[in-house]
């Protein structure tokens, strides 16, 4: 990868991966400092007043929950920035725009979900929390599948095989581990549904970070111009927008 060819847009999926993921994990490490979870790598739950490490459970009460309120919060708000961009991306790109938009309201859908979750903690609201849970769960597992398959239709720099296929893998695992942390959460084994739970959310993580691959090809600008009759509206700007070239907003 040469670093002068390389737009500064490609940090941004790698911020959300990496500042997430810490983020939770600290969420993660305070709930068992203050004995309000068992560690993941307990042998057995227990009968007591401590709980199975679900990432819900350990961002439920303070101060972890505040924590947990503000990660979630940013990344939501980052999540929504990469499925704009990715979008403005993809637009000139593709001739049938329906999978293109429909990759964009999913991550849109899954990001409120995140913002529900984060701010209506179990403990306070379960049913929202709940709702929230499965919108970021259901359409973050449906964003993943819908960019896998535009990665290798757009083949982006003809590096569509060498993104989609990890891609589809790391789709493949969410997919997985969505089914199996349902299926262990029905039979009550709950140690093991957290312990999926958290493998999960890494794989999230991971699949948003690869969007780094594409976004070092772009660069995005936001232009404030007066407006004019014969200036380019929103649309015609995204549809001429091109790699190496200024994407017009």
């Amino acid at each position: 990868m040469d670093g002068k060819k390389c737009s500064v847009w490609m940090f941004l999926p790698l911020v959300f991966t990496l500042f997430t993921s810490a983020g939770l994990w600290i969420v993660y490490f305070i709930a068992v400092e203050d004995d309000k979870i068992f560690p993941l790598n307990s042998a057995e739950r227990k009968p007591g007043v401590k709980h199975a490490p679900y990432i819900s459970i350990a961002g439920a009460e303070p101060p972890a929950s505040c924590v947990f309120s503000q990660v979630v919060n940013m990344a939501a708000f980052l999540a929504l920035v990469v499925a704009v961009l990715r979008f403005i991306q993809l637009k000139p790109k593709v001739l049938n725009p329906w999978l293109n938009i429909s990759g964009l309201v999913a991550l849109c859908l899954a990001s409120f979900g995140m913002t529900l979750l984060g701010n209506f903690q179990l403990t306070n609201d379960e049913e929202i929390h709940n709702v929230g849970t499965s919108l970021t769960f259901g359409f973050g597992t449906l964003t993943c599948w819908i960019q896998a398959a535009l990665t290798l239709k757009v083949n982006i720099k003809n590096e569509g095989r060498k993104v989609g296929i990890p891609r589809v893998i790391l789709s493949a695992s969410i997919t997985l581990c969505v089914v199996l942390y349902f299926i262990l959460m029905a039979q009550g084994i709950h140690m093991y549904a957290a312990r999926v739970q958290w493998g999960l959310v890494m794989c999230f993580l991971s699949y948003f970070g690869t969007f780094a691959v594409e976004f070092r090809h772009y660069r995005y600008e936001i232009v404030c111009s007066e407006y004019q009759e014969n200036f380019l509206s929103f649309s015609e700007s995204l549809s001429e927008a091109s790699e190496y070239q200024t994407d017009q907003v």
